[in-house]
């Protein structure tokens, strides 16, 4: 009798199957909400839709990339900033100044990219904060802009979209949802490419992926580009539903602490981490919003909590303990012994 082994790599379970197919359930649902669901609920799906990207998109910074920024509120303003640009002084039509600002968000970020990327560690996380501060400095003297005090959209421009109001909501919904899924999908593609397994190996050890002959600078750039794109372009899509403005509102630091709290939360490094963490946020903030600063305590105890007691978040102990995986990145090595 000779025993022959079969090796085979899987990425897929049957879990993954089920969640693609759930997926693709709740997709249908929510692109069915503007005929049959009220103003107030999708508004509130609008921002929860863009918060979860900006979370998906700073995951992929900081759980895979290992660049631990606090400053992205810097391409998200700037992104809100080009709204305004085109749309008023060029006359882009309101929604397509949303991928112009992802393309000059990306632009913007290769000179940024080679001042921070000198820096290390928490040096790094401070840098990128004086950038966004920078970036916020230099906005403000902008009088064509609205200067420190900020600026409106026009009627012209809101109504660009749609002259009816419901097509007009509608659509911003529209463009909303396309924007996370497309975040979504690209993200979860990359990784599981070689450029996913590249970034893989930097958040596991810089020292041995830098053996392995894997370029850390270059496949950290690429990530920050792509970050810093989609950021900019999510930052049109909120000041075109805000329909104002200003510096402070722009270049809000609670934008990225925001993020990083669902992240930390849902699990960093993962893809669903940022799902159930947005999903825990909004449940936290509807009910506990109008309690002030207990509100605020009440997060951060969450997330002290959540640290203290499972430091791979929500999703992390999960997944651990049942060996679930609805978006299956890693690479499993399979094998069968055939009898013969």
């Amino acid at each position: 009798m000779i025993n022959s082994s079969r090796y085979w790599v899987q990425r897929s379970t049957a879990t993954s199957r089920l969640g693609a197919v759930l997926g693709i359930m709740l997709l249908a649902v929510l692109i069915s909400v503007p005929y049959w669901g009220g103003r107030a609920e999708m508004r509130l799906l609008v921002e929860v839709f863009y918060i979860l990207a900006l979370a998906q998109l700073w995951n992929l910074l900081a759980g895979y990339g290992g660049l631990v920024s606090v400053g992205q509120q810097a391409f998200l303003g700037f992104g809100g900033y080009m709204l305004f640009v085109f749309s008023i002084h060029v006359g882009v039509g309101a929604v397509w100044t949303i991928p112009l600002a992802g393309i000059l968000g990306a632009l913007i970020s290769l000179p940024v990219a080679f001042l921070v990327f000198r820096l290390r560690g928490h040096y790094f996380a401070i840098g990128t904060w004086v950038v966004a501060e920078v970036f916020m400095l230099i906005f403000a003297q902008i009088i064509a802009l609205g200067g420190g005090s900020g600026a409106s959209l026009p009627v012209s421009v809101v109504r660009s979209i749609a002259s009816s109001r419901s097509v007009r909501e509608a659509t911003i919904y529209w463009v909303a949802l396309a924007v996370v899924v497309a975040v979504i999908v690209v993200i979860y593609l990359l990784l599981r490419s070689r450029h996913g397994l590249a970034l893989t190996a930097i958040r596991d050890s810089e020292e041995a992926s830098r053996s392995l002959g894997v370029d850390n600078f270059r496949a950290k750039l690429m990530v920050y580009i792509f970050a810093a794109f989609g950021t900019a372009a999510i930052g049109a899509l909120i000041f075109l539903t805000k329909l104002r403005i200003s510096p402070a509102a722009a270049f809000d630091i609670n934008w990225t602490t925001t993020v990083i709290f669902i992240v930390v939360i849902g699990g960093i490094g993962t893809i669903e981490g940022p799902i159930i963490g947005t999903i825990i946020y909004f449940l936290l903030r509807e009910p506990l919003a109008d309690y002030g600063s207990w509100y605020l305590i009440l997060l951060g105890s969450t997330a002290v909590l959540i640290m203290l007691k499972a430091p791979q978040g929500i999703w992390g102990l999960i997944s651990e303990r049942f060996e679930l995986r609805f978006f299956p990145v890693q690479r499993q090595l399979r094998w069968t012994v055939n009898d013969d």
